[in-house]
């Protein structure tokens, strides 16, 4: 259903006077954090760095418009900056006012930068000079282009859109038929196949199709070329894959010759299969896959040193020569959590290897040095998200930055810049050298900074004796107005995944801070099953959702509270959405003695009815050892609705009509339960929200509607 003591930095003098002073503490500071604030905070992301690392371009989302709790309208634009300079002078906006624009790339010789905008009435490729000027739109396309990547050379784009397979190439296909189906009276849609709806979008036979094309020159579309064409009868997959796919799932090699990128076929196991391979595009050739399952297929290589996978390959990096291919790959068909290794292909002759085999980590993705000789990559660890450095030769991992949650990083030479966020701050866009990264600078600021009436909670990470005596962590949070001595009601947060974590992160949608802002103390637990503590202890959940995890949970709280006296355990709600929400439901006939209320965002309510309505039937069938049909025990054994008759505490049930992950069944019939219970419940239901609540509006509603919950059963 499926992204500690504070940690010391070291920063230029200014800088750490600057912060010092932006931190407040709560005699000085006005109030706590706020929603409101939350989404008052702009927002950078997507940095990248020009070739000689002289510049730095990022986005930064921006809200207008607000007023009273109507938070505004965000638009997003890029920002440069010149790390040259030393000095704390803020970056410059470089796209128009007025334009939203995402996804920045540079040209390979740093003189141009690309992006993505909508401006045109369909999202389209601009490109604009790299330190400033006027954009010039690149592609000319009557369909949205979803992501793209620029040839070595500049000369060619690979740019991905939906169209209908059999349309092919032929781009005005499928403008005709959408157009064909929108004037039909008729609204009826036959499917022989799952996937029929997908995360929040039914489907209507589109895929995500790779194409190169060339840079428009002016108002023209240059030739059209398919990449992805179709390999098996059933059709082809998604390039990139729905619906969070990106162009990391592609790349060109360094001649600009060929283009590699991850597949799943979309045949009737789709909904089932985690099988993503590798495929190589060059003009002129058959599609060569590079990796490939064991089920007999006509156009599938026989046996030999490319290495067969029925689990999920992606990610794809050429080194500079394009002799070798780094990429990531799980073991395990049908097992999303499992751990991604990182690979090693030799080009010529199809060789593998894992690189690292001995690091108990999932890398994401993946950035080469600049000498080849190591990768880059983030991973999930102790409850944080830091970045690590991979020797390729070796398999030695060394972290490279920590302090928090890296949510994205570019690397060109020795200059490396990311962004971190943690439970003090959002995303804050950092420089620093790969040969002395310590010596880091931000170039944007904090949460802090940029709000100095407010006080944040403090935070620390604790352990505890779980399950079977294994070693538990978890967090709490200090609410803002904390005074030595005085006891405090208490939101438990639970997290989703169930292969997740809370951790020392920043959440626009599940933040502590803003509970923490209300006057409340906040209890996290990484429960078995959380991920970034080593694969055996995130596997160990499958199979067991009400056990070790339910025993984590309870052997966490009673460790928080002996260990933190200012927590009021007697005033104590616990809250959690999706797997988090079914742990809800769980508790509430499991461990309904500590809870004055319960919060239950997007929760399983009915673990059997689950299997047959969601949509990713892999995630319910790995987890329960099979199908309800053929392990219908499986799915009972921790099944939330066959306790419904010990429910008791008051629950607020928050559910999305959009949400196909956990549908919307899954929340009537919880608060069905409870209203034909007697038990004191409510509703919020969002007709336009998926399995998370992502409108700016909707985020206030919630958060004060929790909040409300809150204050009404534990005061405050």
């Amino acid at each position: 259903m499926k992204p500690a003591l504070k940690p010391s930095l070291i920063l230029p003098l200014a800088l750490a006077v600057a912060l010092g002073a932006a931190w407040a503490s709560p005699a000085e500071a006005a109030r706590g954090f706020d929603v409101r604030d939350l989404h008052a905070l702009d927002r950078v992301s997507s940095p990248v760095l020009s070739p000689d690392g002289a510049f730095v371009v990022f986005a930064k989302r921006e809200m207008s418009g607000a007023n009273g709790d109507d938070p505004g309208k965000a638009s997003t634009s890029l920002w440069i900056r010149d790390l040259r300079t030393r000095d704390l002078a803020p970056a410059k906006r470089l796209t128009p006012v007025g334009w939203n624009v995402n996804s920045p790339a540079f040209s390979a010789d740093g003189k141009w930068l690309y992006f993505l905008s909508a401006q045109s009435g369909t999202q389209q490729v601009y490109v604009m000079p790299a330190t400033g000027g006027t954009p010039t739109q690149a592609t000319h396309y009557p369909l949205d282009v979803g992501s793209f990547r620029v040839s070595p050379d500049g000369r060619r784009l690979a740019v991905s859109m939906e169209v209908f397979p059999d349309c092919s190439a032929d781009i005005d296909c499928t403008v005709k038929r959408l157009e064909e189906r929108k004037a039909s009276r008729a609204t009826g849609v036959v499917y022989d196949q799952l996937f029929v709806r997908h995360w929040d979008t039914w489907e209507d036979g589109r895929h995500n199709r790779l194409f190169v094309t060339s840079p428009s020159t002016g108002k023209n579309r240059p030739a059209t070329f398919l990449v992805d064409s179709s390999i098996h009868s059933s059709g082809p997959g998604n390039v990139p894959s729905k619906p969070f796919g990106g162009n990391d799932e592609y790349t060109w090699s360094p001649d600009g010759e060929s283009i590699v990128f991850a597949m799943r076929r979309a045949d009737r196991q789709e909904a089932w299969s985690t099988d993503f391979d590798l495929y190589r595009y060059r003009a002129g050739q058959p599609l060569e896959r590079l990796t490939f399952d064991d089920r007999t297929e006509a156009n599938a290589p026989s046996p030999g040193p490319t290495g067969q996978n029925r689990a999920w390959d992606t990610g794809p990096v050429f080194s500079a020569d394009g002799s070798k291919l780094y990429y990531r790959a799980m073991k395990r068909p049908g097992f999303e959590a499992d751990r991604f290794a990182l690979m090693e292909r030799d080009v010529a002759t199809g060789a593998t290897r894992e690189i690292a085999p001995d690091w108990d980590r999932s890398a994401d993705g993946i950035v080469l040095s600049a000498d080849g000789r190591t990768l880059y990559t983030t991973a999930q660890d102790m409850g944080e998200h830091p970045l690590f450095a991979v020797d390729i030769a070796t398999g030695k991992v060394e972290k490279v930055v920590g302090g928090g949650s890296i949510s994205s990083f570019d690397i060109a030479g020795d200059t490396l810049v990311f962004t971190r966020n943690s439970l003090r701050s959002g995303d804050q866009v950092f420089v620093t050298s790969l040969s002395n990264p310590q010596a880091e600078r931000a170039i944007t600021p904090s949460a802090s900074q940029v709000l100095p009436d407010v006080a944040f909670g403090d935070y620390e990470q604790f352990s505890f004796a779980g399950w079977n005596g294994e070693t538990v962590h978890g967090y709490v949070v200090k609410p803002w107005n904390y005074e030595e001595g005085k006891r405090y009601p208490v939101a438990f947060l639970i997290h989703g995944g169930p292969q997740g974590s809370f951790g020392n992160g920043w959440s626009y949608r599940w933040n502590p801070q803003t509970y923490a802002g209300q006057g409340y103390a906040v209890v996290m637990i990484d429960f078995h099953g959380s991920t970034g503590y080593g694969q055996a202890f995130t596997d160990s959940i499958s199979g067991d959702w009400g056990g070790k995890p339910l025993e984590d949970l309870q052997k966490g709280w009673a460790a928080a509270q002996q260990k933190y006296p200012f927590l009021d355990g007697d005033r104590a709600c616990a809250l959690g959405a999706s797997y988090g929400g079914y742990m809800i439901n769980w508790i509430a006939g499991n461990w309904n003695e500590p809870w004055k209320c319960l919060v239950n965002h997007d929760g399983v309510f009915d673990t059997r009815s689950m299997g047959y309505v969601t949509e990713e039937l892999w995630f319910t069938e790995w987890e329960n050892g099979g199908t309800p049909f053929d392990k219908p025990e499986n799915f009972e054994k921790f099944n939330p609705v066959n306790h419904v008759a010990k429910w008791r505490v008051p629950m607020l049930v928050v559910q999305g009509e959009k949400d196909y992950r956990v549908p919307v069944d899954q929340g009537l019939s919880t608060f069905t339960a409870l209203q034909r219970k007697g038990i004191e419940s409510k509703l919020l239901y969002f007709p336009d929200e998926n399995h998370w609540v992502l409108k700016p509006a909707n985020s206030v509603l919630w958060h004060d509607t929790v909040n409300a919950w809150l204050k009404k059963h534990i005061g405050q």
